[in-house]
């Protein structure tokens, strides 16, 4: 039997993914009363690296929970050779991302700011759609937040009413951040604090707007000050335990009267598409079938099943996985197609195009002594037959202590001098070893208690010229994934260098202040000096773990456009895109919080398209 005339089981919703896109949109359809089934690829697996915060570079080395891709951010092998994070036999550079219910969030380091309202109004410029702007996104924020301040005492109603920060307290994302207390008991903490607030106090002033450092990025009147500064970092912690899209879709499952059918090891194949309008998918079941599982094993490829949409199907697998699906389901661009023998559905050069990142390095120093604050623990769980650490123990009964954190200690946000409106500079401080990903980088992220890595971030980028193209046409394959890297991109004036380079500088004046207690810098080293020197240790060793925009939102005249601003796929009806693939740029500094409010955006979209008849348990918002 044709998969066109295979009957497959059949729902009002196909989600594909469960990650921040995918997993909240599928658990508003299925409480606002739709039945949707949600496809997830990995299993569920819940353990101590996941719930534990501070566990989140184990979580993301974590077996039963990561999918491993190898990326290039050269095609020239000898400019990528260059850096020490390249693992040859797989020719390319680590790039983590989560293999579980809950997708990359369950493996993330929780990080949860608000973008730059600059990020949405120009979508809504682009498109001429005013639902984008910046005012009417702010809502999908407030409903999806429950935030928890400590220094409050985690209360549950916001200080003032109306609330000037315009917080949520009420959503099913738990927000907070690390505990003063928690920061108190350790000097050397407190120094490393003590230089960001001093050179934020000396460079800016939001007192005007009642704030004073650290400033909460995600306060309203610090969003629309464009506000740089030290920050605190909220993260998506809930009680002293990681939360996220997993979360949501297990309790929307438990809530929505069968409604919601999550089924897991269940890898997505195609999008059926029948007289220009998805219909349905194929999906093959089983444990560790795509191959960016380490797990994987080689083998012929399981019986297709089929399940079958009565309104419609959403991708929502992310920025290498979506364009592969779409590719495989005969829609991208002609030439990608044809040389693999596919048939072209819908020529659309726009899928797997646009591929971008954010930039990363970090300097990283040694200092004279440990932090006494770790002295006794590994800074990992215990193994069987050993006894916990007094830190972990903490956690474990109290839900307390450092293990709570993902172990950020402070962070600043700073203009570049090439900068446009909005700050691009991410500068934040871990008391760890991180020089970026690479395999079996958690234990030396966690070996050495003696150090302090200074991670700069750069947002805004001005490269957009990474690619997303098929390897195959084995659905268990992943994807060929180049970002093209400064000058191999489209960034002629180089101004991505410029800007990582000054973030370089601007961490080693924060290093400066802590005088004394710093032996040596380890990265890029005391002998690198020269800016040119600090430009070829950029190129040579950055990073990023922020893929997005490989099928984007844009105007209806734009060929590259591959969705419409309400995430329909064009020349395909029913078919619609909510994931990190949707933005025309990369927003903000953090990409999960933007994800988990266009998810919240679209359920809206659907739910107005698609009255329910009746809410079956809890809250769609």
């Amino acid at each position: 039997m044709s998969s066109g005339d295979a009957p497959g089981e059949s729902f009002d919703f196909i989600i594909v993914g469960s990650g921040a896109g995918g997993g909240p949109l599928a658990a508003n359809l299925a409480l606002a009363g739709h039945h949707v089934l949600l496809l997830e690829a990995g299993d569920d697996h819940q353990c101590v690296y996941y719930d534990a915060p501070i566990f989140h570079s184990q979580a993301s080395e974590d077996a039963d929970m990561r999918w491993d891709y190898f990326v290039r951010h050269y095609s020239d092998r000898e400019q990528q050779a260059r850096d020490p994070k390249f693992t040859a036999e797989r020719d390319g550079v680590l790039y983590p991302r989560g293999g579980t219910l809950g997708g990359s969030t369950a493996i993330s380091a929780m990080i949860t700011v608000y973008p730059h309202n600059s990020d949405w109004d120009e979508i809504a410029e682009l498109t001429g759609d005013e639902s984008w702007r910046a005012a009417r996104m702010r809502p999908l924020f407030e409903r999806l937040e429950s935030w928890r301040d400590p220094q409050r005492g985690y209360a549950e109603t916001p200080p003032e009413v109306p609330d000037p920060a315009r917080h949520g307290y009420h959503g099913w994302l738990g927000v907070t951040r690390a505990n003063p207390a928690v920061g108190g008991r350790e000097q050397m903490f407190l120094d490393i604090i003590d230089t960001m607030e001093q050179s934020s106090r000396k460079a800016v002033d939001h007192s005007g707007r009642g704030l004073e450092p650290p400033y909460d990025p995600n306060d309203w009147r610090f969003v629309q000050a464009t506000g740089d500064g030290m920050v605190f970092i909220p993260v998506a912690v809930r009680e002293g335990t990681r939360n996220g899209a997993r979360e949501r879709v297990l309790s929307a499952a438990a809530q929505s009267s069968g409604r919601l059918v999550v089924r897991l090891n269940s890898l997505v194949s195609k999008v059926l598409i029948e007289d220009g309008r998805a219909t349905g998918v194929e999906y093959l079941t089983g444990t560790s079938l795509y191959r960016a599982d380490p797990r994987a094993l080689q083998g012929d490829l399981p019986p297709l099943k089929i399940a079958r949409a009565r309104h419609e199907v959403v991708l929502s697998a992310g920025a290498f996985n979506t364009p592969q699906l779409l590719m495989l389901s005969g829609i991208g661009p002609r030439e990608e197609l044809e040389r693999h023998g596919l048939e072209v559905l819908i020529d659309s050069p726009g899928v797997g195009k646009n591929l971008q990142d954010r930039y990363e390095v970090t300097v990283v120093n040694r200092l004279y002594r440990e932090y006494p604050i770790f002295a006794g623990s590994q800074l990992d769980a215990p193994q069987p037959g050993e006894e916990p650490d007094a830190l972990f123990t903490e956690w474990r009964d109290q839900r307390d202590g450092p293990f709570t954190t993902n172990g950020t200690l402070a962070a600043y946000i700073k203009r570049s001098s090439v900068a446009q409106s909005d700050p691009d500079l991410f500068v934040f401080s871990l008391p760890v070893f991180f020089r970026g990903y690479y395999p079996n980088y958690s234990e030396d992220f966690r070996r050495d208690h003696n150090v302090v890595s200074w991670v700069i971030l750069k947002a805004h980028t001005a490269n957009t010229a990474g690619e997303v193209r098929l390897r195959s046409t084995d659905p268990r394959d992943t994807p060929l994934i180049d970002f093209h890297y400064f000058d191999e991109g489209n960034d002629p004036t180089g101004e991505d260098l410029d800007a990582v380079v000054e973030g370089i500088q601007f961490a080693r004046s924060l290093a400066e202040r802590l005088g004394a207690t710093v032996q040596t810098e380890i990265l890029p080293g005391d002998d690198v000096t020269f800016v040119d020197d600090l430009r070829r240790y950029v190129r040579d060793q950055a990073w990023g773990h922020h893929a997005s925009c490989t099928a984007r939102i844009g105007p209806d005249d734009d060929p590259m456009a591959v969705l419409d601003s309400r995430f329909r796929v064009r020349g395909v009806a029913n078919l619609r895109v909510v994931d990190a693939c949707a933005f025309p740029r990369i927003p903000g500094f953090f990409i999960a919080t933007s994800v988990y409010m266009i998810a919240e955006k679209a359920s809206d979209q659907l739910l107005s398209e698609y009255p329910p008849t009746k809410a079956v348990g809890g809250s769609a918002n």
